[in-house]
């Protein structure tokens, strides 16, 4: 292979580590729906959201504002006051809810205008958390729900409880998918296996393709040793950790700020790559260091996990799913890295000079600017 091409590749695994940084802070995040039941057939729906998306028209093939053709329109709604913004939410809520199906045993369920709440939050180069409230009556007799909406209006997360709190139903949407119909006569809750295998896929969707720190972190581990036992040995060291502090978060246990946690999981991924450069050798202590790394991931996927809320009734169930789809979502990055440059370039002699050492350096700079931008901007 000659120089050109080996820079040429070089250069590709570069650009395609950081196709997908983000460049601020405008994250669009998965809306959470909660549905609550009363005994007397009333019901109340809440919608957390960050609204300027709905209003500036940015969709979900967007996962930065900034990145949409409506970056500057979603900037001055979110410069806007609450005073200021719920004139354009009241205008803007027909059209929500003309892109809302609710139904009853296959009758829509009434919706009426909804009230809006926004959460203080000085920084404007942060999202703003907002919470869409409907309430109304659910036709008599009904034992079946489903809910869909737009596909415009992205994923989300539906949570289905009774006044007194049990859980009835849990599902991870994605953009214009259908919940299907669920029970709620007698408030049948749903089954361990439904959340199991539900919360699988939201552990995956958490890695892929929305966990850009913890890829990273991981094709910072292939790069030092892309020998199948060793990386497979430090996986399974970082999935063990972050398994332990991800119940002991969801439990309560342990309880540290996202404003410690985030930055720090951007401080190991520059460790990781800063060693890659001065060790050729996977260490006999690196496993060892991999596993206190994962017990910060393990905080941040609680954060995660905190914001979407697992069953009460399935909580194991659904903790046990969330990791076993954070495991195939790590081994199917591995995979990828195989596919892209192990199989075919890890033995050769410039492997380390045109792979490893400007992949390491191109993640390390990324990571350190997180570093900077989580402790002085915050999460």
């Amino acid at each position: 292979m000659t120089p050109i091409t080996k820079r040429v590749l070089s250069s590709l695994f570069f650009t395609l580590l950081t196709l997908s940084v983000p460049v601020s802070a405008h994250e669009i995040r998965p809306a959470i729906i909660d549905l609550t039941l009363e005994p007397d057939g009333t019901y109340q729906l809440e919608i957390q959201t960050s609204i300027e998306t709905y209003l500036a028209g940015i969709g979900p093939e967007f996962s930065d504002t900034n990145d949409a053709p409506q970056a500057e329109q979603y900037d001055r709604y979110r410069g806007m006051s609450k005073a200021e913004l719920t004139p354009v939410f009241d205008d803007f809520a027909p059209v929500l809810i003309e892109g809302i199906k609710f139904q009853a045993n296959g009758v829509d369920v009434s919706l009426d205008a909804p009230s809006l709440e926004l959460a203080e939050q000085l920084d404007i180069e942060l999202a703003r958390d907002a919470t869409i409230s409907f309430s109304g009556m659910l036709p008599a007799g009904a034992s079946q729900l489903e809910w869909q909406w737009q596909q415009r209006f992205g994923e989300a997360a539906l949570r289905v409880s009774t006044a007194s709190g049990d859980d009835i139903f849990t599902r991870y949407l994605q953009p214009g998918d259908s919940s299907g119909y669920f029970d709620i006569s007698g408030a049948v809750p749903q089954s361990g296996w439904s959340v199991f295998t539900n919360y699988i896929f939201i552990g995956f969707d958490h890695i892929l393709p929305k966990g850009l720190d913890h890829i990273l972190f991981i094709v910072g581990l292939f790069l030092l040793s892309s020998k199948l036992k060793p990386l497979l040995w430090q996986v399974t060291s970082f999935t063990l950790a972050h398994t332990v502090t991800l119940a002991l978060g969801m439990l309560g246990i342990v309880n540290i700020p996202a404003a410690i946690v985030e930055p720090l999981i951007a401080l190991s991924i520059v460790y990781v790559c800063v060693e890659n450069l001065w060790s050729r050798n996977l260490s006999k202590w690196r496993p060892f260091v991999i596993f206190g790394f994962g017990l910060l991931h393990g905080l941040g996927f609680a954060s995660v996990l905190t914001e979407f809320g697992l069953s009460s009734n399935h909580f194991v169930a659904g903790l046990i799913g969330f990791n076993i789809g954070v495991e195939i979502g790590q081994l199917t990055v591995i995979a990828i890295c195989f596919a892209v440059v192990g199989l075919w370039f890890r033995n050769k002699n410039w492997y380390r000079s045109y792979i490893t050492n400007p992949a390491s350096i191109a993640i390390a700079l990324m990571a350190g600017w997180w570093v900077f931008e989580r402790t002085v901007f915050g999460v």
